[in-house]
């Protein structure tokens, strides 16, 4: 499969990032493993995660998904074929607020590469900026880890744009490492912030943008076409509460008749529509059983015409 390079960096990756949030919460170990090199194994290359991951859960502290990725390139071998993304700076049990001071920076990065059990991270990722510490010294941090190969490049999801603007200064002041990617949600229905307010900072500075929630939480994937889909969990319900208005029905109706003409599925179009935009560079997208992986090659073969790229636009309009 043909790869793309994020932001001005050296790290080329083919167009899919799996999310590792589901490491340590609907996927066990075994699980993990299995779905891990399934992935590989269809040609995909990069994988993301946390720190936080999946502190949510009962009995979980956070940084569950890192030990889980880390067991699974031990045992596998497969360190040199992918791409690792981890993120600090989010909540979890021992940091219930975020923190991109240089301390915990330099501390967390060294827990992250003791669970993921390798020598470097390839991206590493400002995951909630907590909007006080001084943009210079989250830098400073990431210099230093940076010059010691801990670190390759860097880059950021939970920024405001002023914050954002700043960091890509003030790295260009003190020749500091630069943000290459920005990880915002994006989807065909959570549009509006993104555009308005990231799409064109990422195209000016040419970062590499790798949307998170790109289906949605599973609304895009074509299980919910009427109100009997919500029953089937309380996470049914949530989607529904958050999705299901008459803009969500537009989108998931023009889906499904795309999806029909293409003979394929729901969620391989979402995912394709992704890809075409002009800003993104790959969606993040996770799966919890093998034959999910399949839209995911789909979704890269799928040339989506003028026409059909039209309709989801117009679908999905938020203005």
């Amino acid at each position: 499969m043909n790869k793309i390079t994020l932001g001005q960096s050296t790290l080329e990756i083919v167009p899919i990032v799996f999310g590792g949030n589901v490491f340590g919460w609907t996927l066990d170990e075994q699980q993990s493993f299995e779905i891990l090199d399934a992935y590989v194994d269809k040609g995909f290359d990069a994988i993301d995660t946390s720190n936080q991951y999946s502190h949510w859960v009962p009995g979980n502290t956070g940084g569950e998904s890192e030990t889980i990725i880390g067991k699974w390139l031990k045992k596998s071998g497969k360190r040199d074929q992918v791409v690792l993304m981890t993120k600090v700076g989010g909540r979890f049990a021992e940091n219930p607020t975020p923190n991109t001071s240089k301390a915990h920076i330099l501390k967390q990065v060294d827990l992250s590469l003791k669970r993921l059990q390798t020598d470097y991270i390839d991206l590493y990722q400002t995951h909630y900026d907590d909007e006080v510490t001084p943009v210079e010294e989250t830098l400073e941090a990431y210099d230093e880890l940076v010059k010691a190969g801990k670190i390759r490049w860097i880059g950021a999801s939970n920024i405001s744009p002023e914050r954002l603007l700043r960091s890509l200064e003030v790295s260009r002041q003190y020749n500091y490492p630069i943000y290459q990617t920005l990880q915002p949600e994006y989807n065909l229905y959570s549009r509006a912030k993104y555009e308005t307010e990231y799409e064109q900072i990422a195209q000016d500075h040419q970062l590499g943008v790798l949307t998170y929630y790109s289906i949605a939480s599973g609304f895009l994937t074509g299980k919910y076409r009427s109100e009997d889909d919500f029953n089937q969990s309380a996470r049914s319900e949530g989607v529904k509460k958050q999705y299901w208005n008459e803009r969500g029905q537009r989108i998931v109706s023009a889906l499904g008749e795309i999806a029909d003409t293409y003979k394929t599925s729901a969620t391989a179009v979402a995912l394709a529509w992704l890809v075409a935009r002009p800003s993104v560079a790959a969606p993040i997208v996770s799966a919890t059983k093998i034959a999910h992986l399949d839209p995911f090659v789909s979704a890269l073969q799928l040339q989506l015409s003028t026409e059909a790229l039209d309709k989801l636009n117009m679908a999905s309009q938020y203005i």
